[in-house]
């Protein structure tokens, strides 16, 4: 059964002339900066707040913070279910790759791939699903299957030879920390991610990437003002060079800083024991402005668009394989 399943991908270089594939979920964040009358402008803008903080965290050899630019590459898997309903590719996952350019060698290096994650599915379970499940009930849970189809499918792509033969290395995906957390320093400091964290109780996000795979662990880097999330497979501080981590932390800050002000770009950084909330006024504002509201709606259009065109139509296929699949 689990060779009926093949993933293709499919490569776009994020640049300021960057459009989204009819396939792209238009929330996602680097096709929501792809939008409007000033499209390229926040295009352009966000590149260069990636590169000034790529620069800002490799300051060795580098006193004028020129010597580095990062450039980003959206990796689109489709997922061909091969039996299904009509046989046709359905565009299951899309992550970013980065590649380092260092401008006194003239050498381009590899980053990490993940670092954004975007998902069709968990749109599907979180805006659909759940929202279902909870129906009428006075307290929040979940379903016992709750991630499992798409944790399997994610792990179906990373353990495929497709990925294999593309990336040499497992994906780091980099989110926000929760707003119903709280996060205390450990005292544990690393020379690239910073500051670690550990927070009070696992969040819904952490029981759904750990479907995926995914452990997680909470780092507050150097002129950072919140710890980020990072979603990892093996050993986060050996498995990456500093250079690629610090790819994924400027490239996740910037989109962070954009879409959670209250949290990222606040005017303070959090301090020994800390809770992030939306509601926090004193923070600055970027250059860039996009409608929160509008992109919670379209989350939910979005899982339904999924229900509608992958899940119903292929419902007992997509059961049986999930239930056999063993990796």
């Amino acid at each position: 059964m689990n060779n009926d399943f093949a993933f293709t991908i499919k490569r776009i270089r994020f640049d300021e002339n960057y459009n989204p594939s009819k396939n792209t979920r238009a929330t996602t964040n680097f096709a929501n900066l792809a939008r409007g009358e000033k499209r390229q402008e926040n295009l352009r803008n966000a590149l260069v707040m990636i590169d000034n903080r790529f620069n800002s965290l490799a300051h060795w050899d580098n006193p004028k913070a020129d010597r580095y630019s990062v450039e980003l590459e959206i990796i689109s898997a489709e997922l061909n279910l091969q039996g299904g309903a009509d046989g046709e590719a359905f565009p299951a996952i899309e992550i970013l790759k980065t590649y380092i350019v260092d401008h006194h060698t003239g050498e381009r290096s590899e980053g990490i791939v993940g670092n954004n994650f975007s998902s069709y599915v968990r749109d599907y379970d979180f805006s659909v699903v759940l929202a279902d499940f909870n129906k009428g009930q006075t307290e929040f849970s979940t379903p016992a299957d709750f991630g499992q189809l798409h944790g399997n499918i994610f792990k179906s792509f990373v353990n495929s030879a497709v990925y294999k033969e593309n990336f040499s290395k497992s994906p780091v995906i980099c989110l926000s920390v929760s707003s119903k957390n709280t996060y205390v320093r450990t005292g544990n400091q690393h020379p690239i991610l910073g500051i670690e964290y550990q927070q009070d109780a696992p969040s819904l996000t952490d029981f759904y990437f750990g479907k995926m795979g995914l452990k997680v662990r909470f780092f507050m880097p150097q002129g950072s003002v919140a710890p980020l999330a990072f979603y990892f497979h093996g050993d986060l501080l050996s498995d990456y060079t500093d250079l690629e981590l610090i790819g994924t932390i400027s490239t996740m800050e910037t989109f962070q800083k954009i879409y959670r002000p209250e949290i990222y770009n606040a005017n303070s950084a959090a301090g020994h024991c800390y809770q992030p909330t939306l509601q926090h006024q004193d923070y600055s504002l970027t250059r860039i402005v996009y409608d929160r509201e509008e992109r919670s709606r379209l989350a939910v259009e979005q899982g339904k668009f999924t229900e509608a065109h992958f899940i119903k139509p292929n419902q007992t296929l997509l059961a049986q394989w999930s239930a056999e699949s063993v990796l």
